[in-house]
């Protein structure tokens, strides 16, 4: 195992074993503690419109506030869905400069920003990672982050990370991801619901050697964790992290009704609340239709316009839903009431990266229930909750 820069990870445990009722501070409100790891340097700030310093709507963003605390932002990486986290799922994002402050806004996500060019690095010293992460192997801003701490690994620029809760960081669940499956939807040997904080995974990313970029620096890495956070905390989301993810249910629900992206049903693009809902025009025994339709956020969503007979899993209890984790369950059932069609799965490589393999796509073409699934992946989440241990920053 690497040996990693451990800066500010006493003060982590410290302040984690105390949690209790005291109010829980995020990374980025402690501008005491940060502030000694970036004056005197120019700021590169990946974030988006998550990136509030506070636990409310009306927080200020955490780009006025470091400018408010007299640091040099130069520019800000902007992810998946953009600055203001508007753009659809998988949509070309451009560069822009933020109106508000005049900062430049580089679009790593189908934008032309080469992180790797010498006219992009020359740029900033350090890099500022504030961005609420779910939690889930295919979610993709973690594997911003990763892309990022690789560019600057290589070109000798420092990482902090203000750390966030994870709202889903209260478990792990899934198999760990076949790397012969690494896409973008899917970059580390991680489980589908990792339980860690953007902090922690960045400190495991060094520690295991995962960059491609093997000589890094002891104080490559720095993290501002939370204040009075556990693995347990139920952690309620300000803002919507992306456009589809409307409420905290939805965030619960996505480790399970996420892979019907990589199926002919419909997951509820297009209404009022995606993952929570899903269906299809070919589905039996279901009295609950929806009607997906053009919106912001879902310009173009599957089955658009077409009446689809499903399943409604807004009246779940949110604590049943943690409790069952990655449940299959969903994707087997609209499999069995749409009679089993050989293209359920499309071609089978987009559901293939979602799960990280192949033989979970298999298995249930086989016939294998929700509990058989959770059964064959039990070994790596056994696996990964040891494997984890040195990063943690919080208790369990």
């Amino acid at each position: 195992m690497r040996t990693i820069s451990a800066l500010l990870v006493s003060f982590a445990m410290l302040v984690s074993c105390s949690a209790g009722n005291q109010e829980l501070l995020l990374g980025d409100m402690q501008p005491e503690t940060y502030r000694p790891l970036l004056e005197g340097r120019r700021i590169a700030l990946l974030s988006n419109q998550t990136g509030l310093a506070g636990t409310t709507a009306d927080a200020p963003h955490v780009l006025d506030v470091m400018l408010g605390e007299g640091l040099d932002v130069q520019a800000v990486f902007s992810p998946e869905h953009g600055f203001r986290g508007t753009a659809d799922a998988g949509e070309h994002v451009g560069s822009s400069v933020d109106p508000g402050t005049g900062v430049e806004i580089l679009s790593l996500y189908g934008g032309k920003t080469d992180i790797h060019s010498p006219e992009v690095l020359d740029r900033f010293d350090v890099l500022v990672v504030d961005i609420q992460d779910v939690g889930l192997r295919f979610y993709t801003y973690y594997v911003t982050m990763f892309k990022l701490m690789d560019a600057c690994a290589a070109a000798g620029k420092k990482v902090v990370i203000f750390d966030r809760p994870n709202p889903n960081g209260s478990y792990v669940d899934g198999p760990i991801l076949d790397m012969d499956y690494a896409s973008g939807v899917g970059r580390l040997p991680i489980p589908i619901v990792h339980g860690m904080t953007l902090g922690e995974l960045a400190r495991m990313i060094v520690g295991e050697g995962w960059m491609d970029t093997k000589e890094v620096p002891e104080d490559f890495l720095s993290v501002v964790p939370c204040r009075n956070y556990t693995h347990q905390t139920r952690y309620e989301l300000p803002v919507n992290p992306s456009p589809n993810l409307k409420d905290m249910k939805a965030v619960y629900l996505y480790p399970s009704t996420c892979f019907f992206e990589g199926t002919t049903v419909s997951l509820g693009r297009g209404t009022d609340v995606p993952f929570e809902i899903y269906g299809h025009p070919d589905m039996t025994g279901c009295t609950f239709t929806f009607t997906p339709e053009s919106v912001p956020g879902a310009k173009n969503p599957p089955l658009l316009g077409q009446l689809c007979r499903g399943v409604d899993l807004r009246d779940l209890d949110n604590e049943t839903i943690i409790a069952g984790g990655v449940n299959l369950s969903y994707v087997i059932d609209a499999y069995n009431k749409m009679g089993r069609p050989e293209d359920f799965f499309r071609n089978g490589r987009f559901f293939d990266l979602l799960a990280g393999n192949g033989w979970i796509r298999q298995m249930i073409k086989d016939g294998a229930t929700s509990e058989d699934l959770k059964k064959a992946w039990a070994p790596d989440v056994e696996q990964f909750l040891s494997q984890r241990k040195p990063y943690l920053l919080y208790e369990e």
